[in-house]
């Protein structure tokens, strides 16, 4: 049976030890921090991921207390810092539905970047914003509600402005419910909008774009049929019990009571760290200022 998850963590742990995986890890004091690399085609058909970096981060839950100035928002900075060029104008990308609350970590951290491609000339340095990087933020939207591909508007905003890197930031499907709310991952594969929900669209990645895309999500959703098959012995699904968990053969999905409030700190999180990596020049408390 096909395990359901969008962590490259959870995708190793079931994998095991394989050739063309390279796994290091980090701790501190309130997370610890994980970096596989998938080197080659071997690696990326053992774990089902596409070749490149993925870092995970595992911290306690975001249901707990959490502070905007907590020292781990700047340290996810410097690991999504990593993976950016050094210097040009970066787009980011909050994909998600907003009226959809465990879709909606996207908008909702897109919402907190500070856009600034349009300080620029003397506004920028008679307010000392000049040394701000050059970053566009958008939110696209569903395919639902705009009846265009999310993966065709990107291209062509990428088409205008032409940045040197996306940041695409889009909710995840885990396979435990353990991992909801207290992961994120970072890769420099780019993203399949709606593929934690098994509704791939048009793949948004440096080979469709042109650029690098680095994708930032937090696990939102567990697929049922994934937690069941954790949670129940194997012998029951011989009766194969999938249509009992996918009533009329659609998808479902579980997710937190508490959603609502994950999704807020998780934003919160991830557009700090964001800030804080495209932003080098400034302190977090300056950014949050001026993000207001």
């Amino acid at each position: 049976m096909n395990i359901r998850t969008d962590l490259a963590l959870e995708a190793t742990e079931m994998a095991g030890s394989c050739n063309g995986v390279r796994l290091s890890s980090q701790t501190y004091s309130n997370m610890k921090v994980t970096k596989i690399r998938v080197l080659n085609s071997e690696g990326a058909q053992e774990l089902g991921k596409e070749p490149g970096t993925y870092i995970t981060v595992e911290f306690p839950s975001l249901s707990n207390t959490f502070r905007d100035t907590d020292s781990r928002l700047e340290i996810i900075g410097e690991y999504i810092n990593e993976l950016l060029p050094g210097e040009g104008t970066v787009l980011v990308v909050g994909l998600g539905n907003l009226n959809i609350t465990p879709d909606a970590l996207g908008p909702k951290s897109a919402n907190k970047i500070l856009a600034t491609r349009h300080i620029t000339g003397k506004i920028a340095q008679e307010t000392g914003l000049d040394k701000l990087r050059s970053v566009a933020v958008i939110s696209p939207g569903v395919l639902g509600q705009t009846g265009v591909e999310t993966g065709e508007l990107v291209l062509s905003v990428v088409k205008k402005i032409k940045p040197k890197a996306i940041i695409a930031i889009d909710a995840l499907a885990s396979r435990r419910l353990e991992r909801l709310g207290c992961t994120l991952q970072i890769a420099d594969t780019g993203i399949s909008p709606g593929a934690g929900v098994g509704n791939n669209r048009f793949a948004i990645n440096e080979k469709t774009t042109g650029v690098p895309v680095i994708a930032i999500g937090i696990p939102t959703v567990v697929d049922a049929l994934t937690l069941a098959r954790d949670i129940i012995p194997d012998f029951v699904f011989e009766n194969d019990i999938k249509s009992e968990i996918y009533p009329k053969g659609q998808m479902m999905v579980v997710t937190p009571r508490e959603i609502d409030l994950l999704i807020e700190r998780g934003a919160q999180l991830i557009s700090l760290a964001v800030n804080s990596a495209l932003h080098q020049n400034f302190n977090l408390a300056d950014l949050i200022s001026l993000i207001g």
